[in-house]
């Protein structure tokens, strides 16, 4: 496998993705080279004896109050010790792998003052599959200490981690790994827990699955529109080139390649001359859905790429900065509002659930009820329910995790970001849609089962074959969704 190499270029979301599925991770010798210069040059701003925050001082409060030069190691020892309170549910593996490799990426900025050894014992640890057991709760938004703090732990022989599949103290899994504990430097401690290592790394995963979720409900509204025999002429091009969001005309595109061979588009395809809204203003729904998957994108790639250190060493002007890049706020509201815009997808979804019921209410009135009659009959009629209790389930979540920071540290610390939450939020929330749309697709292929509508095109049918293949062996309309979910929207 080739690994991902640090270079002067940024770093890509899809190379960060690649890491934390298992791609090795390097350093190139450009990144070495800004990791030494920024070293030295915290090393020289140490001799002068300057005071210098998390290092020659304490942190927080306690950034006035001078640290003796004989603690300075134990300091650093004491920040990774004691940071490392976060709880709940445990952080999946790939989100560690993510995080590990964003502080790496950062380190290798040059901006932190961090040593060789320090980027040198996570890459060790990436590459040989030591992986921190990091809770999920601890964050605040303003560095993921605490998070970040569990994965420090490891490094330097304490805390959890796993290694091939065991769950071992970390001192062993480092041995077993063949890897020397790390011996925290500097500010080394200080470098590795004060970063927002998880919230972009997690968010790069998140949006990863979030492009996949746009296609998929593009895919859930071709066959939608299809079972009703609608009219998609709002998904042609002249339509979006009237409005050129490039989301809305990314939306239509697909919209209108999904129907390629399909009745509708023919002149006496559609059975209406406009629809309701649930299917009209798809374009600009899905496309307001991919405009802010830009944005969230954008802002991952900025912090991902960026110094984000406080103190900032800066080689450049040979100086080390008090700085507040630790701060995500755009990574944090970006994806606070591409929550909003997932959630009227959602919305739209569930609309369109209700015209697809009526459908099959008036189609069964003049017919026969289909043949099965078992429990696994007509899974998206069962499922109609569900829906409706998954769409308020997912309302809720369109709360902004930004807004609500509590004051912290005897007032310094009286902001923060709730980046964390935020991405973690939107994640459940992408889960929750993708059910959504699957309850969708099911409603309208048991609507095509009742009353077929002519010749779909290659989307529906690509679509109806996935339901055929979820129904195969299922027991119950539960059994089919699951079976779905697996294969649609491809996760």
């Amino acid at each position: 496998m080739k690994p991902v190499t640090i270079t002067d270029l940024p770093m890509t979301q899809d190379e960060l993705v690649a890491v934390a599925h298992g791609t090795p991770l390097v350093l190139g010798e450009s990144a070495k080279a800004r990791i030494a210069a920024s070293r030295a040059l915290l090393n020289e701003a140490m001799s002068s004896g300057d005071a210098i925050y998390g290092l020659s001082t304490r942190v927080g409060h306690g950034k006035d109050t001078r640290v003796p030069r004989e603690e300075l190691e134990q300091m650093q020892q004491f920040l990774v010790a004691t940071h490392g309170g976060a709880f709940g549910p445990l952080l999946d593996r790939t989100v560690v792998r993510a995080a590990m490799a964003v502080r790496v990426c950062g380190i290798a900025r040059g901006g932190s003052g961090a040593s060789p050894d320090a980027a040198g014992t996570l890459l060790a640890m990436l590459n040989a599959g030591v992986h921190p057991v990091v809770h999920s709760r601890g964050s605040v938004g303003a560095a993921d200490i605490s998070p970040m703090a569990g994965i420090a732990q490891v490094a330097v022989g304490t805390g959890t981690a796993e290694f091939q599949g065991e769950v071992l103290p970390g001192a062993e899994a480092l041995h077993r790994a063949g890897i020397q504990p790390l011996r925290l430097q500097g500010r080394d401690g200080l470098a590795l827990i004060s970063a927002n290592g998880v919230s972009i790394g997690h968010g790069a995963l998140v949006l990863a699955r979030a492009a996949r979720t746009a296609l998929a409900a593009d895919q859930a509204v071709v066959l939608s529109i299809e079972a009703i025999r609608g009219n998609p002429s709002g998904f042609s091009a002249p339509a979006a080139a009237a409005k050129p969001y490039p989301g809305q005309v990314a939306a239509a595109a697909h919209l209108h390649e999904l129907l390629e061979g399909s009745q509708l588009l023919t002149r006496d395809g559609p059975r209406s001359l406009q629809d309701a809204l649930s299917f009209r203003v798809v374009p600009q729904v899905h496309g307001a859905f991919r405009e802010f998957l830009t944005t969230a994108g954008r802002a991952v790639h900025t912090e991902l790429n960026s110094a984000s250190d406080n103190p900032l060493i800066d080689v450049e002007s040979s100086s080390v900065l008090s700085t507040g890049n630790f701060h995500p706020i755009v990574l944090a509201i970006a994806f606070d509002a591409l929550r909003v815009a997932l959630v009227h997808v959602g919305q739209l979804s569930e609309r369109r659930m209700s015209h697809l019921w009526n459908a099959i209410m008036a189609a069964r009135k003049s017919g026969p009820p289909p043949g099965n009659r078992g429990p696994d009959a007509a899974p998206g009629m069962q499922l109609r329910y569900a829906g409706s209790a998954c769409y308020t389930e997912l309302r809720l979540l369109a709360a902004p995790a930004t807004l609500d920071s509590t004051v912290l540290d005897v007032g310094v610390e009286d902001h923060a970001t709730g980046a964390m939450l935020s991405v973690r939020t939107t994640e459940q929330a992408l889960g929750l849609l993708e059910d959504l749309l699957a309850i969708e697709v099911l409603l309208a292929a048991d609507l095509s089962r009742v009353s077929p509508q002519g010749t779909p095109g290659a989307g529906a049918s690509a679509v109806l074959g996935l339901t055929a293949e979820a129904a195969t062996g299922a027991k119950s309309a539960a059994d089919v969704h699951r079976n779905l979910r697996e294969r649609f929207p491809g996760n």
